[in-house]
């Protein structure tokens, strides 16, 4: 037997992790700029295959075990920002995660959210999530849908794709995502990990891209 999400649960859920949000989302790339620049990200098939990799090897996963970690009673939120810090591979990977985690407790806080702290994305989304007792899965798969929808709006723009190209594979990572949301539900910090090393050489070398769209 199954238990159906609260509908007003969901609902705040779905707009903290909309592009209405102003987390300022759009503004990164993830790398995925630089990804671009230097033809390893060319069509849909290639980004395709960039995204499955991130979601699968990279920040997708470790935000969805930090996440999940967030979520738990009795969290220590201070070592999961910690340690969600630690695993940003480059200076334009911390600035990501942190200016987004700080803009979504600044609009919650605006929203008269007292909960509302400054710190990594997933674990802030973490703290505030975890009163709307929702299941940890379908937390997770909000935020790893929002997470490759923000970053197939960037391919759209950059590669550029046309819009049913970015909704075709954002699309094929669905099963993708209710996989990895159901693997990180359960996890814990020992099974952190990220292979994504391209990706992280990416945004090291995205920060001295002579022109720039996007933050990272």
């Amino acid at each position: 037997m199954t238990t159906t999400p609260d509908a007003t649960a969901l609902l705040s859920l779905v707009q903290w992790l909309s592009p209405a949000f102003p987390t300022g989302a759009f503004a990164y790339s993830h790398g995925l700029e630089q990804a671009v620049s230097v033809g390893d990200v060319a069509d849909a098939k290639a980004f395709g295959a960039w995204l499955s990799a991130i979601l699968d090897h990279g920040t997708g996963w470790n935000d969805a075990v930090l996440l999940a970690c967030a979520l738990r009673p009795g969290s220590d939120f201070d070592l999961l920002n910690q340690t969600a810090r630690a695993l940003a591979g480059s200076a334009e990977r911390l600035q990501e995660t942190t200016e987004q985690g700080a803009a979504f407790a600044m609009a919650r806080g605006q929203m008269g959210q007292a909960d509302a702290v400054a710190e990594a994305l997933p674990v802030a989304v973490g703290r505030a999530a975890g009163a709307l007792g929702l299941p940890a899965q379908t937390v997770i798969a909000v935020y790893l849908h929002a997470f490759a929808s923000n970053l197939t709006s960037a391919a759209v723009r950059f590669v550029p794709l046309g819009q049913a190209a970015g909704q075709k594979v954002l699309a094929a990572q669905h099963a993708r995502i209710a996989a990895l949301s159901q693997r990180a539900a359960g996890a814990t910090l020992d099974t952190l990990a990220s292979g994504a090393f391209r990706a992280e050489l990416h945004a090291m070398a995205h920060e001295t891209l002579d022109v720039r769209i996007f933050k990272t």
